[in-house]
């Protein structure tokens, strides 16, 4: 099974992945977590010429690209692998994330973004996008580092961002859940827990004891 989060940055992905893997961990499932871009040799040195601040500039399609090539290698020699294996995948974003920031937000289209990512992919899909969904500033606000070249390209870009995904969702609401993220992060991971547990069959996942 295949999972992955989404969202502007600054709505609690990363918790959130730490959660669930350690939830279905605890019932004896294999967990393999990553992200796109990253989780690979190639895809490592890719991230830091997407996310570092340089004076390269990129445009918008040879970013799409870029991204595209750090998922092929993250497809092939991680998530492909872990599927065959029986492992459960958590991914810090995924071919959606390409869609909205390239597409929606960036000004290329979205349609074509999503042909370039099945190649990509082949074939490969989340069973569920978890999308973390909050306003843009509020969850630029929560960021407490320096903001990387994506996040740095300020509110109104963020805030298409955020539009681009909500679009998305409206479009596929089989494969992409809406979260509202301005939640305790307890009743968040309550939320995305129930709905792991149908897509994984309905075996019982209990969320994690509070300490």
């Amino acid at each position: 099974m295949f999972f992955s989060f989404d969202g502007v940055d600054g709505t609690g992905k990363s918790t959130q992945i730490a959660l669930l893997a350690e939830a279905l961990k605890q019932r004896g499932r294999d967990v393999v977590t990553c992200r796109d871009p990253g989780s690979t040799p190639l895809g490592e040195r890719l991230r830091q010429i997407l996310l570092d601040h340089h004076d390269t500039p990129i445009h918008r399609r040879s970013e799409m690209l870029l991204y595209m090539a750090a998922r092929a290698a993250l497809v092939e020699e991680v998530i492909r692998p872990a599927l065959a294996a029986g492992k459960v995948v958590i991914s810090d974003r995924y071919l959606l994330a390409n869609v909205v920031y390239q597409g929606h937000a960036g000004g290329l289209s979205p349609d074509d973004v999503w042909r370039v990512g099945e190649v990509t992919v082949a074939c490969v899909m989340p069973r569920l996008v978890f999308l973390l969904d909050m306003p843009a500033d509020r969850a630029a606000s929560r960021i407490q580092r320096a903001h990387d070249r994506m996040e740095s390209q300020g509110l109104q870009y963020l805030e298409k961002v955020r539009q681009g995904f909500l679009t998305e969702a409206l479009r596929r609401p089989e494969s992409i859940i809406v979260i509202d993220a301005d939640r305790p992060p307890d009743e968040i991971h309550t939320e995305v827990l129930h709905s792991a547990n149908q897509a994984l069959g309905n075996v019982t996942v209990a969320a994690n004891p509070k300490n």
